[in-house]
């Protein structure tokens, strides 16, 4: 089974900041997105990495997940996504490893999901998702053009405990293991998707999201951009590390 990191979720209760961040200065451009019962999610794709998912809540009884998470926590990272050819081979897979899936949903031939609660997932919900086809969707009026292109080329992950963190990432998700020492480690999926799990004590729930890192792919960014841009990810409950 080749299973893939697709997507880092961000929960944000307005869309704007989050369009100027990874659009304007980082060069996103519009993958697809569209409405679900109590929200609205929209991705963007960059010259490498992982995409970014930005999810709103629009209210009504379906939207409480997103609503208690921004309640508790204000906008930040929601999840990680991961695509599988095949749900039940994944969940057979993650319930061998001792873990419990919640949210099992398998109705939808277009789109098979389940979560891994952030107790069970060293601090941050794991989506894993069995996708039929190439979804596609016209980009909403309000997305900027995107800028220069740049790589989200590293996802940082704190955990307090690194070796269950690399068993889950690299044995249950197929992460490759490309380095490893006593307080960190890399994986990789294809297409320059990494995250690097580093070791830090006294998380709530044992694990959170340090930051992420997108590099030019020509140029540079100025004073004013990595000013601005630490300004809107400061907005969205995140630290990004701008290079190049």
């Amino acid at each position: 089974m080749i299973t893939t990191l697709d997507h880092l979720a961000i929960g944000t209760p307005g869309l704007s900041g989050g369009w100027e961040l990874f659009a304007t200065f980082l060069g996103g451009t519009w993958a697809y997105g569209g409405d679900s019962p109590g929200y609205w999610w929209g991705q963007l794709t960059f010259a490498s990495g992982p995409k970014i998912e930005l999810l709103t809540p629009t209210g009504g009884p379906d939207a409480a997940f997103l609503e208690r998470f921004l309640a508790a926590r204000g906008a930040g990272p929601h999840h990680f996504n991961f695509l599988v050819p095949d749900i039940e081979a994944a969940l057979a897979r993650i319930r061998a490893a001792g873990i419990d899936p919640v949210g099992v949903n398998v109705a939808n031939p277009s789109w098979k999901e389940a979560f891994l609660h952030p107790r069970d997932a060293h601090g941050i919900v794991i989506q894993v998702a069995e996708q039929a086809g190439s979804p596609a969707s016209a980009p909403p009026r309000e997305l900027p053009a995107p800028g220069p292109a740049t790589r989200l080329d590293l996802i940082e992950h704190h955990v307090g405990d690194l070796d269950g963190a690399v068993r889950l990432f690299r044995d249950v998700l197929d992460g490759r293991l490309e380095a490893a020492d006593d307080v960190s480690a890399e994986l990789t999926w294809p297409g320059g998707k990494r995250i690097r799990l580093v070791r830090e004590g006294g998380l709530p729930l044992g694990g959170a999201l340090h930051h992420v890192r997108f590099t030019c792919v020509a140029g540079a960014f100025t004073a004013g951009d990595r000013a601005r841009a630490g300004l809107l990810a400061r907005q969205l409950g995140l630290t990004v590390e701008l290079v190049g």
